[in-house]
């Protein structure tokens, strides 16, 4: 008889309460790892920009990994650390050319990482696709990694709070007041996207 396919978010807690943390982070960066990179590159265009915030990110989950408290998945908690780690390094430029970051994990993660790195491949993208992609660069950074992990990565609202948040500990009260602001800015990223759709010729407008 054919098992079941293990849970990812099973397999990454058993390790975890095993005391496995090294397991448990190499499970995570194999799960997840390339969906990270992928939205990294998404938000910070330059692929070199990406890798260095992916190395941040990968040492701020093994850093992180023995506080970590469950109170959201270890994917929700992935893309809170990258989406930290993306603004961290977008808010001090002058650091990039002096910046030479050495993991604080061992080599098994550090060769994790280094897969996770050369086997991520960019989507495929049908020509509409791309122009439409064009279309949301044309939005607020943060608009558009609303977008992104909404649409793209089909994130739960309380999942996406807790990463626009950047805090898996916050209390249920802040998740409810930012999941309520964000379905309010997604409707309101909707209509904007529609009208540049609808200006640049990809969408009829209605008369």
């Amino acid at each position: 008889m054919t098992q079941p396919p293990i849970d990812p978010e099973q397999q990454i807690r058993a390790e975890f309460m095993a005391g496995r943390l090294e397991a448990a982070a190499s499970a995570t960066l194999e799960m997840y790892g390339s969906e990270i990179l992928s939205f990294l590159a998404s938000r910070l265009r330059a692929r070199s920009d990406a890798h260095e915030v992916f190395s941040m990110f990968a040492e701020d989950l093994w850093l992180g990994l023995p506080k970590f408290s469950w109170r959201c998945s270890m994917r929700t908690w992935s893309y809170t650390l990258a989406r930290n780690a993306a603004s961290r390094y977008a808010s001090a430029p002058q650091q990039r050319l002096a910046r030479n970051l050495t993991l604080s994990c061992p080599d098994a993660l550090s060769a994790m990482i280094e897969r996770a790195r050369s086997s991520t491949q960019a989507y495929q993208r049908t020509e509409v696709k791309d122009r439409f992609r064009t279309l949301r660069e044309q939005l607020d950074p943060e608009d558009q990694t609303l977008l992104v992990l909404r649409v793209d990565r089909g994130m739960a609202w309380r999942d996406l709070a807790i990463t626009m948040l950047g805090d898996a500990d916050v209390d249920d009260a802040a998740i409810e007041r930012e999941s309520a602001r964000l379905r309010k800015t997604f409707e309101r990223v909707k209509a904007e996207l529609k009208r540049i759709a609808e200006r640049e010729g990809l969408l009829k407008s209605k008369p």
